[in-house]
């Protein structure tokens, strides 16, 4: 697939090789499908699928958020700093479920607070996963957030449970927490999402779930 060829190796569209369709062809089939929301609906249901083979219901019951800043490349659209990571470009925020496999994902300027940005990556909640009933996330979280969602009637069955963090400076695997790090790890293995190469926040959610497309697809070919 042309998309995971432009993931993995980093490479700008028009530089698909000769055995593809002409790049304007794969590239608008790309934007119509971020577009209408295919790479989520494919994605969405193949994350089902494995859930299912993995023992699970289809739709989680408890959830993990968490951010990752990164770098924006030399190109034109929106960006921000993150003072406290000193991080200049933007952040992925991601809802992942207990394998890790995400749920939902938003890409704002770096400058958003997370608590903030977990307001709109949640309000995508609606009509979602109605078995939701637990998040656990990290302090960047806490505060007013954790009264906002219990404010909003249909989500108040939702608990968001801050983890603290443990060991001072030290390096300690907290629980739960360790989960959606290592979903983390999943995607900056592929090269075009080490840094933030997109001009549309929408562009970079759409990859986002295009890699995770390709980890899905890859597990549920394995045998049982």
């Amino acid at each position: 697939m042309p998309s995971f060829y432009v993931l993995r190796t980093g490479s700008a569209w028009r530089y698909l090789p000769k055995g593809y369709p002409p790049w304007p062809t794969v590239y608008g089939w790309y934007r119509r499908w971020q577009r209408t929301g295919v790479w989520q609906q494919i994605h969405d249901e193949l994350r089902a699928r494995l859930r299912v083979r993995s023992g699970k219901q289809r739709q989680p019951t408890a959830g993990i958020v968490d951010s990752q800043s990164v770098k924006v490349a030399d190109q034109a659209g929106v960006r921000g700093d993150d003072a406290g990571k000193k991080v200049s470009g933007r952040k992925r925020h991601l809802l992942v479920d207990t394998l890790g496999l995400v749920l939902l994902a938003c890409v704002t300027p770096a400058n958003v607070q997370d608590r903030d940005a977990a307001r709109t990556l949640l309000a995508r909640l609606a009509g979602r996963f109605s078995r939701l009933v637990l998040i656990w996330a990290d302090g960047g979280y806490g505060g007013q957030l954790v009264g906002w969602l219990w404010g909003l009637r249909r989500w108040r069955k939702i608990q968001l449970v801050i983890v603290p963090r443990l060991g001072g400076n030290r390096f300690v695997v907290l629980p739960k927490r360790w989960i959606v790090e290592r979903t983390w790890a999943w995607l900056v293995k592929w090269r075009r999402l080490r840094c933030d190469y997109e001009q549309r926040l929408d562009h970079s959610e759409a990859f986002l779930y295009i890699a995770m497309l390709n980890v899905l697809s890859r597990r549920l070919a394995r045998k049982k």
